[in-house]
């Protein structure tokens, strides 16, 4: 392994900042992949508009000068020759360039070109000239202190180290998809030859990728095919349908069915490995609680994660109302759960005191022990990384798994990603759920706006207003917290109280503030998408998102899911300053697999899946919608693959294979 202080250029504070990346040798620095590419391709005067983008390379003729305009704005101006154009240049406060730019200096000069002037406003400045094709250059996520170029020379010194950086593509497949070496990619992606061996470099990254997740999902269908050590039950049908019929509602069709997937998984001598996906409201939960009562009744603890304070809270209430009539023993673990009290929760796990845990990521914590884990399940399983559900399930032998997400996935995605996991879906709602109305406005129609608001505060109905950043950006013109506080203020202040709340709160004033929502003590609650998950307040009739056009579908429809939750009527309104046919889209259905599938197809992955690029499919380069054909291939690559990786597991070959599946896997 490269030590990063060993990397030229790299002292002791570089090391620190590079290090805040969650890079911390030189072959993770090596895979800290470039993020875009600005191609700079030198332009044709001859053919450019006035203000048009230009970028030229030239050399500097006579001797720059600064013009100081005020305090805060300063000018240098000079002279390029490009050898066909002679150019002025003016650069606004960048006087500390001044010293750099001397007479018979090559550069580079990117900016606007203002044509009657013959004069270029630059943007930036790079010195030495362009090639005679173009110049590729990577551009990283970085931290602050650190640039992207300098990034980009520590990778480039890294690369010339003796680093260790195993090849995953199977040296068959790497010829039938002629595939660029590994150490060859990974050179052209972080110092590019041209366009063309660019491209060819990230096809080989991506691919790879691809392979070791799908290679991932067939290894981890194999173990639980093979798995002789599932837990095996013998529930009571009679039972479970006695806790069914005195629970205060009906369950639906969808419901019903899933019920029964899940009490036969858990009588099966297989370990279960379901993701139960529903929409909004569609009551996943009280499917997760009949899993929780039947695992009781076959006298195994479970324990139930929700990614935040407020919906483990949430959960662990209903749990208490849902069986108060069983002898199951609940508790609830989070960082707000005192330390007298976690000592407690810790000796009753470990004695099987305790019958059913909720909490946060709190459960994962190594003091947390079980006496005999039946059943694990995650609550909105993409805001999890894989690592950390890993650590959950294994906290018991061979716990069954449920993951649950209100997040649709297209099928056909789902059926790929999810590989090795069976899944159930719920799309009908509970009887006597009203639809959600929503409404599509422009900014100019706020005072339209603020009457139907009033309108349902006149009723005694409490409302969301949601904002997409928490403080004012003085280079944005989107709505903050801080603004939509001030603007409820102005317009509602002598007839309702206004809360606000979002993630720079602490967990105690976070539940304060939900509290007195759902006591009623507070009428409009302003938020950013902290609100987006879990949180259930009957009264709710109104969620009013400004900015809407800066967020997903699948997070507006998230987002919607707030209010409905009752039998009053309720609305969502969508406010964007210009149209947007996606956001009218919003206006026309409820069904959260239709908001997917168009989500999908119009934005891709990144907003559907949250935060799964990273944490579940563990993806840098390949991007799941863009090259999924790849993805279909290289899962139809790794099932054959799997076969010879398995019956071949001694093969010294084979043994990077072997590494990564337990390091992804957290099984070591």
């Amino acid at each position: 392994m490269i030590e990063l202080e060993n990397i030229e250029g790299i002292g002791p504070k570089t090391k620190e900042l590079i290090e805040k990346l969650d890079i911390h040798s030189g072959e993770e620095l090596i895979m800290h992949y470039p993020f875009r590419y600005d191609v700079l391709k030198r332009s044709d005067i001859s053919i450019l508009n006035d203000k048009d983008k230009i970028v030229i390379d030239g050399i500097i003729e006579g001797q720059p000068t600064i013009i100081y305009i005020n305090k805060s704005l300063k000018k240098i101006i000079f002279r390029v020759n490009t050898k066909k154009n002679i150019l002025n240049v003016t650069l606004y406060n960048r006087v500390y360039l001044f010293q750099d730019l001397k007479p018979g200096k090559e550069v580079t000069i990117l900016g606007r070109f203002h044509k009657l002037k013959n004069t270029i406003v630059a943007s930036d400045i790079r010195f030495g000239l362009l090639p005679n094709d173009a110049k590729i250059e990577p551009i990283y996520n970085t931290t602050n202190g650190l640039t992207s170029k300098s990034l980009s020379k520590y990778i480039a010194s890294a690369l010339e180290e003796d680093y260790q950086i195993d090849s995953l593509v199977p040296r068959y497949l790497e010829e039938k998809y002629n595939l660029m070496a590994k150490k060859e990619a990974l050179k052209n992606v972080h110092i590019p030859e041209d366009i063309p061996s660019l491209k060819k470099a990230r096809q080989r990254i991506k691919y790879e990728e691809l392979f070791m997740y799908m290679l991932k999902v067939n290894y981890l269908r194999e173990k639980i095919i093979t798995d002789t050590n599932a837990i095996t039950r013998k529930i009571d049908k009679s039972k479970i349908d006695s806790f069914i019929s005195e629970l205060p509602f009906k369950l639906t069709t969808d419901q019903d069915k899933v019920v029964n997937e899940i009490i036969i998984d858990l009588e099966s001598n297989k370990r279960m490995n379901r993701l139960l996906q529903g929409d909004v409201g569609s009551g996943k939960t009280i499917v997760a609680f009949i899993a929780i009562y039947a695992n009781y009744l076959s006298k195994y603890q479970s324990a139930l994660m929700a990614p935040t304070e407020i919906l483990a809270k949430q959960h662990y209430e209903d749990a208490l109302k849902i069986f108060n009539k069983c002898k199951i023993n609940i508790a609830l673990l989070t960082s707000s759960t005192n330390t007298k009290e976690k000592k407690d929760i810790y000796t009753k796990l470990q004695n099987g005191e305790i019958d059913l845990i909720i909490g946060t990521q709190s459960l994962i914590q190594d003091k947390v022990k079980f006496k005999n884990l039946g059943l694990v399940i995650t609550d909105e399983q993409h805001r999890f990384g894989v690592n950390q559900r890993n650590i959950f399930k294994n906290k018991g032998v061979t716990p069954d798994v449920l993951s649950m997400s209100a997040t649709p996935i297209p099928r056909t995605y789902a059926l790929t990603i999810y590989g090795d996991t069976d899944i159930s879906s719920i799309k009908t709602k509970p009887v006597g759920r009203k639809e959600v109305i929503t409404y599509f406005k422009r900014e100019k129609d706020i005072t339209e706006v603020l009457e139907m608001m009033k309108k349902e505060l006149d009723e005694k109905h409490q409302i969301y207003v949601v904002a997409p950043m928490i403080d004012d950006d003085e280079e944005s013109d989107k709505e903050s917290v801080i603004d939509l506080e001030d603007k409820m203020n102005k317009a509602f202040n002598k007839i309702a109280k206004i809360g606000v709340i979002h993630g720079k709160l602490d967990a105690k004033e976070k539940n304060k503030i939900m509290n007195d929502f759902e006591n009623n003590k507070i009428n409009i609650l302003i938020s950013t998408t902290v609100i987006e998950v879990g949180v259930n307040v009957p009264n709710a009739s109104m969620i009013v998102v400004f900015d809407a056009n800066m967020f997903g579908l699948s997070t507006l429809h998230q987002l919607r899911g707030r209010v409905g939750r009752g039998n009053i009527q309720s609305y969502c309104i969508l406010i964007a300053e210009n149209y947007y046919e996606r956001l009218k889209f919003m206006e026309s259905t409820n069904d959260g697999f239709e908001v997917s599938e168009y989500d999908f197809k119009e934005r891709g992955e990144g907003d559907l899946f949250g935060t799964m690029q990273s944490g579940e499919l563990e993806l840098k380069m390949a991007n799941i919608k863009k090259d999924f054909k790849m993805m279909e291939r290289a899962r139809d690559d790794a099932k054959e693959f799997i076969g010879t990786l398995l019956t071949f597991d001694t093969n010294p070959e084979y043994e990077p294979y072997f590494k990564e599946l337990k390091r992804i896997e957290n099984l070591d």
